[in-house]
């Protein structure tokens, strides 16, 4: 609806269109026999930048020439370094709710709008869900530009391009597609870009929306978009030919395309020498098959192949078990559940007990439990073990992934023992063989093979020999020119 030409009749749209909310606050000045009105939303504006800046600015406003249009002269006579102009209502309340003050002239249909944004959000902190031990300590927060600066000040290439859609028909929510146009894959953008003006919804409040909305028709419960805090993270990733996503007043940041092996790594593997991050992945790819199969493993060798087991070992097994009660697998079943019970509890309860409350639960209830009789040590170091292995990775959606996967994997052992173990582990490879994320294979580099991207994957080789970006990513593909290589030798 467009803007009326009387300041009055704007300020009662406004106020009506809003419910006459409280935080509305509306001002007329006469200046040269003329009416000039601002308004703006307290709650998201700052009333020291308005009664500092743009009240002086307003009183020293003085008409030389009398043909001269007051609209111009106020709009040339405020000195702001981010100023707009509105035409409708609806774009004149989305800029209210952004912290914007609108400014308003009698017989005009314009307004002139000036950024005076309150401070709402904590600031550059260190991330709290990635901890870091060596590598930059900032980390993305609820303040759109601000992220956008931590990947500007990092990337300073003017082929950074940011683009932004607006998701969301109620919150508005600026969404920016952050790539590097020479090494991004041109196709990959558009295609970002096309789900993102397609979504309809009533609201978007974080970055989880956008990942949940532009995922495709292939359902999974692996996830295909890394969710990060850190910004040296996403700058890598960009400077890999990945894209990146940022949603305002989120302060996680979404990379893609992912493939599995994305998840072994690590942000601080850019920051050790080779062979310790070498070392690092294949611990974590080992913790990934243990957190996986070992329960369920277990099971099938208990229950149903105690044969493939040496005959001590089987002995000393089948005496911890005596004189328990349950099967194999309500034991399991049992302390899986109590140990998921127990990390839930430590998430959510503060942080100066949680941790000890939940180190003191599983000691007591594992201590109980077997003293009890109720279950074997060796369920106790299964679980134990398995719910360790989850800890090296600081991605939630991973662990989420591989628990659940875990559960197909015990149900199958359970009634089939060890074949059903294999089948359970033919049809989780197939699953993931068969994902993509925009045209990438979930398990490149290693189906299909790609030799040439290869490198970096597991083994971590010297960086003056990652000389290549890998070329699922991007057709341009030179990383580190040869120069380099020739003026060190």
């Amino acid at each position: 609806m467009k803007l009326d030409n009387n300041i009055d009749k704007i300020f009662s749209v406004i106020n009506k269109m809003n419910g006459e909310s409280s935080d509305i606050v509306t001002r007329i000045i006469e200046k040269n026999k003329n009416r000039i009105g601002y308004i703006f939303l307290e709650s998201v504006s700052s009333d020291d930048k308005i009664s500092d800046f743009l009240n002086k600015a307003i009183i020293n406003i003085e008409k030389k020439r009398f043909f001269d249009s007051f609209y111009d002269l106020v709009k040339n006579s405020i000195f702001s370094s981010n100023m707009k102009t509105c035409n409708t209502y609806e774009d004149m309340f989305f800029y209210l709710a952004s912290g914007f003050t609108v400014i308003v002239v009698d017989n005009s249909t314009s307004a002139i709008v000036i950024e005076t944004k309150a401070k709402l959000d904590r600031g550059v902190v260190e991330s709290t869900s990635e901890t870091i031990i060596r590598g930059p300590k900032d980390s993305f927060s609820e303040n759109h530009n601000i992220n956008l600066g931590l990947i500007r000040k990092r990337i300073k290439d003017p082929n950074l391009w940011f683009t932004d859609a607006k998701v969301g028909t109620r919150t508005k929510t600026k969404v920016t597609v952050a790539y590097i146009k020479d090494i991004a894959d041109e196709k990959r953008v558009n295609q970002i870009l096309t789900d993102l003006n397609n979504i309809n919804i009533d609201g978007i409040l974080d970055s989880g929306y956008i990942r949940e909305l532009i995922e495709k028709k292939q359902k999974s419960i692996f996830p295909k978009m890394i969710s990060t805090e850190r910004p040296d993270h996403a700058c890598s990733a960009l400077l890999n030919g990945k894209i990146v996503i940022l949603v305002e007043n989120s302060p996680f940041v979404l990379i893609l395309p992912t493939v599995l092996v994305d998840y072994i790594h690590s942000p601080e593997d850019n920051y050790q020498k080779p062979f310790n991050v070498t070392f690092n992945r294949l611990i974590r790819l080992m913790c990934f098959y243990i957190a996986l199969l070992f329960p369920a493993l277990y099971i099938a060798l208990m229950t149903y192949n105690q044969e493939i087991l040496p005959d001590q070992l089987l002995i000393s097994l089948a005496v911890q078990r005596d004189g328990v009660p349950f099967p194999t697998t309500i034991e399991i079943l049992v302390f899986v559940l109590t140990f998921e019970v127990l990390r839930e509890a430590d998430v959510h309860v503060p942080s100066f007990s949680g941790g000890a409350m939940s180190i003191v639960g599983a000691l007591i209830l594992g201590d109980a439990a077997v003293s009890a009789g109720i279950v074997s040590p060796i369920v106790i170091i299964v679980v134990a073990t398995t719910s360790l292995s989850e800890l090296v990775f600081y991605d939630v959606d991973i662990i989420d992934a591989i628990r659940e996967w875990r559960i197909f994997f015990i149900i199958v052992a359970t009634f089939l023992g060890i074949i059903g173990f294999m089948l359970a582990f033919f049809i989780f490879i197939a699953k993931l063989a068969s994902l993509e994320c925009l045209g990438v294979p979930y398990l490149t580099p290693y189906s299909p093979l790609n030799i040439k991207s290869l490198k970096n994957s597991i083994i971590r080789v010297s960086r003056k020999n990652l000389k290549t970006r890998p070329n699922y990513l991007t057709n341009n593909t030179k990383r580190m020119s040869d120069e380099y290589e020739k003026n060190n030798n």
